[in-house]
């Protein structure tokens, strides 16, 4: 349990990097069909505000808290092998169920294939910052 902490630090740093691309993919004009933030908020009938809110929930709490929780279980040698590994589940998941809730079909295909591809990268890179995160704030193991 003493991991807990560094992992819900390393979900809302990775969150953080995360948020910092999506708003410049935004700003650039890419695919600016696929949007989260106001995803989220639609789907709960509420400002976009709110969906930056839960965005934030999810990355620090379901997510780094999950990483934390499930770290020495989840396959790889390094903690940014299984971030990625992590960031890998988290989009699946999300791609399964958060983008039919949303509208976008299953893997997001309403948006065509790219939609699928950007997501994937995004939680690599989420997945790997919150690996290395996690690994470095986290106590060390005593051998």
């Amino acid at each position: 349990m003493t991991d807990l902490k560094p992992g819900l630090l390393a979900g809302f740093i990775a969150t953080v990097v995360l948020s910092l691309l999506m708003i410049g993919k935004a700003m650039m004009g890419v695919m600016p069909e696929l949007d989260v933030i106001a995803m989220l908020s639609g789907m709960m009938g509420m400002p976009s505000a709110m969906g930056w809110v839960v965005h934030f929930v999810i990355g620090t709490i379901a997510w780094g808290g999950g990483f934390a929780l499930l770290y020495s279980a989840i396959p790889g040698g390094s903690a940014v092998i299984k971030g990625i590994v992590f960031g890998i589940a988290a989009w699946l998941m999300m791609m399964i169920a958060v983008m039919p809730m949303a509208g976008a079909g299953v893997f997001g295909m309403n948006f065509g294939m790219m939609a699928p591809m950007m997501t994937l990268v995004l939680h690599i890179i989420f997945g790997a910052v919150m690996g290395a995160v996690f690994q470095a704030k986290r106590a060390p193991v005593a051998a």
